[in-house]
């Protein structure tokens, strides 16, 4: 286990170095402290979802850098989607969209949707950058409260994550919303 109590050039390169070797971590997102692992490693969601003991059907959110990022899961965004997600991104808002992709049934668990989130904190967009997109769902076992430091975090936890990253985070999680027919629907506020 590494454990990695700030964002700098150094950090920042061990925990690309461990997300890419398929392993998973605890990190201050700009919402909540969350678990994360690389979303195009199907066992490294695997493996977050035996961590947190998560019901097998509900999906993880996805924090991504840029919208080209979402169009790695197969949806194509129409100039008008592209402009209605930038309304809220970069931020604490997890935009819903369709994903009918069966390659992709490990991350939308067979609901045929995904959410992703633009985070703001420029640190974790360039950590993306570097590792591709990742699952962060809140760092706690289905049924706990989330974690509000990495004291908790480490409770939960323990040595089954391979590092853990504080920083300052809002303690609120993200609001979930998803775009149908140019209507907002707000899931989680």
């Amino acid at each position: 286990m590494v454990i990695i109590c700030y964002m700098d050039k150094g950090a920042i390169n061990n925990i690309t170095d461990i997300l890419k070797s398929g392993g998973i971590g605890i990190i201050a997102t700009d919402t909540i402290y969350g678990v994360v692992g690389q979303a195009l490693n199907r066992d490294a969601v695997d493996r977050i979802y035996r961590l947190k003991q998560r019901q097998p059907s509900k999906p993880f959110i996805i924090l991504v850098d840029s919208l080209t990022d979402i169009e790695s899961f197969g949806n194509k965004l129409s100039t008008e989607e592209r402009e209605q997600i930038m309304q809220f991104w970069p931020g604490p808002v997890s935009i819903i969209l369709r994903c009918d992709n069966d390659k992709f049934s490990y991350l939308h668990r067979g609901g045929n949707t995904l959410a992703f989130r633009m985070p703001a904190k420029d640190s974790l967009r360039n950590l993306i950058q570097s590792t591709g997109p990742l699952v962060a769902p809140s760092a706690n076992p289905e049924g706990q409260p989330p974690a509000d430091s990495i004291k908790q975090a480490k409770i939960y936890f323990g040595d089954n994550v391979d590092f853990y990253q504080s920083g300052k985070t809002t303690n609120r999680p993200s609001k979930i919303i998803q775009v149908i027919d140019d209507e907002i629907i707000v899931i989680r506020g």
